[in-house]
């Protein structure tokens, strides 16, 4: 049996494929749904032993590693981090996943939660289940942030249930701004949920990818970022509208103060005379 093991970590937003592939001399203008491979040839120099190792690198901010040890990986990491400044900055992944492709004739065909048997490999084999791992764990890390978003807005509104509004201007951008992220990235990863350009010509590239698909819940999560996005955001829009409330009524009360003085001073004027 021959073993080809996995391994995708989400480590930003985005990367500028086109810069990466400029310096290992492919000249190709890279559309959003692409990624850029990495073979053997390409990794020359970079890692010792080459044999069978290739990445995949993906706009949205994932990289498949192909047949890599850990100390691996992250020499690659730190050697891109040279050509791609968002990547410079990596030291840990902290969103991964593991999946390997089983060739063996002596067991029956199956897609696994974390491996697919097979019994041999097709050329479609990698790709298909680098992209939706990458896929994946940019989902997990998009996941999380946005949960740690709404713990944040849990606190404010367990305020606003005791009658406190405790939100600055400032923090109400600041807060917009990072759902309003949240909402960009939702529609580029729904964006990514298009199928790869293999799936178009070959059936069974198109088959495997949507039973992966299926197996980690891609659209499924996608949606479900999408609505706590959107939920986010009507929250986000009470408290603008709560603020401006508040901002209103001491525009009010200050008004009405400075009447009473002017009043007030009137009254003394006239007592003096």
């Amino acid at each position: 049996m021959r073993t080809i093991n996995f391994k995708a970590v989400a480590l930003t937003t985005e990367i500028n494929l086109n810069k990466i592939a400029t310096h290992f001399g492919i000249n190709h203008k890279f559309r959003w749904e692409e990624s850029l491979t990495l073979n053997e040839q390409a990794l020359k120099g970079i890692v010792p032993d080459l044999t069978g190792k290739s990445i995949y690198v993906f706009p949205f901010g994932s990289i498949v590693f192909v047949n890599c040890e850990h100390h691996e990986i992250m020499d690659l990491i730190h050697y891109l981090g040279r050509i791609e400044k968002s990547l410079a900055l990596v030291t840990t992944l902290d969103y991964f996943d593991d999946y390997k492709i089983e060739i063996s004739q002596d067991e029956i065909p199956a897609i696994n939660n974390d491996s697919l048997i097979t019994s041999h490999e097709e050329s479609h084999h990698r790709e298909i289940v680098g992209t939706v791992l990458a896929k994946s764990v940019a989902l997990d890390r998009l996941e999380i942030d946005i949960d740690k978003l709404l713990d944040e807005i849990e606190d404010i509104v367990d305020y606003l249930q005791r009658g406190y509004l405790t939100v600055s201007d400032k923090q109400l951008a600041k807060m917009s701004a990072r759902i309003l992220g949240f909402r960009l990235s939702t529609i580029s990863y729904i964006m990514l949920l298009d199928k790869p350009e293999i799936t178009w010509v070959n059936e069974d590239a198109e088959r495997l990818f949507d039973e992966l698909s299926t197996l980690f819940d891609l659209n499924d999560r996608c949606e479900n970022i999408r609505l706590k996005s959107e939920m986010l955001m009507d929250i986000t829009s009470v408290f603008s509208e709560l603020a401006h409330a508040k901002r209103g009524n001491r525009l009010e009360w200050g008004i009405i103060i400075l009447i009473i003085i002017e009043i007030v001073l009137v009254v003394i004027q006239m007592v003096l005379k």
